[in-house]
């Protein structure tokens, strides 16, 4: 199970562009409710979330996704549940991905010191101990971050890559006339 975070708040092309990614790759995909069953993203969509938060197991846990936005990070980042699940995650090397400004969450608890990531531009004082990257995506280990919703894709494939092999994301990115910049 991969669980996509979305707090009140949440930048939408970075919560639905992997989740879609994820789902067309027949991964078991459920998004989560951080305020309740329905969130409103930053630009003030309303959606009817899988689960809530105290719902969540961590039986079968395969990852969890952050997506960024205002107030979205800040909302994830106010949420003790979701600071135990990434405990969690970290503790057995399960996947974490979080992009925009949602890497500051990992950064803030002390989690990126030594490991190479990336964020939205001027949140990189909050990733702390990291190795700043420049890259628009950036794969250290079980993290994986990522600059911003014009990022959305390309960490949505280097998600999928880490969970299923390159094989499976060059046969969702082809599905999808997905072109990698050359």
């Amino acid at each position: 199970m991969v669980y996509v975070f979305l707090a009140n708040g949440f930048e939408e092309l970075e919560a639905i562009a992997p989740l879609d990614i994820l789902k067309r790759a027949k991964l078991d995909v459920k998004t989560v409710g951080i305020d309740g069953e329905i969130v409103t993203s930053s630009l003030g969509f309303t959606v009817k979330t899988d689960i809530r938060i105290g719902d969540i197991t961590t039986e079968h846990l395969k990852g969890i996704i952050l997506p960024g936005g205002t107030p979205g990070t800040t909302n994830l980042d106010n949420s003790s549940r979701v600071h135990e699940i990434i405990e969690y995650c970290i503790k057995n090397n399960i996947l974490i991905g979080a992009i925009c400004a949602a890497p500051t969450i990992l950064g803030k608890a002390g989690l990126l010191k030594n490991k190479s990531a990336c964020c939205y531009p001027g949140c990189e004082n909050d990733l702390k101990c990291a190795i700043l990257s420049q890259d628009d995506v950036c794969v250290d280990d079980n993290i994986i971050t990522s600059k911003g919703p014009g990022t959305a894709m390309q960490f949505g494939f280097a998600l999928l890559e880490y969970l299923k092999g390159e094989d499976i994301t060059r046969v969702v990115m082809n599905s999808m006339q997905y072109q990698v910049a050359k």
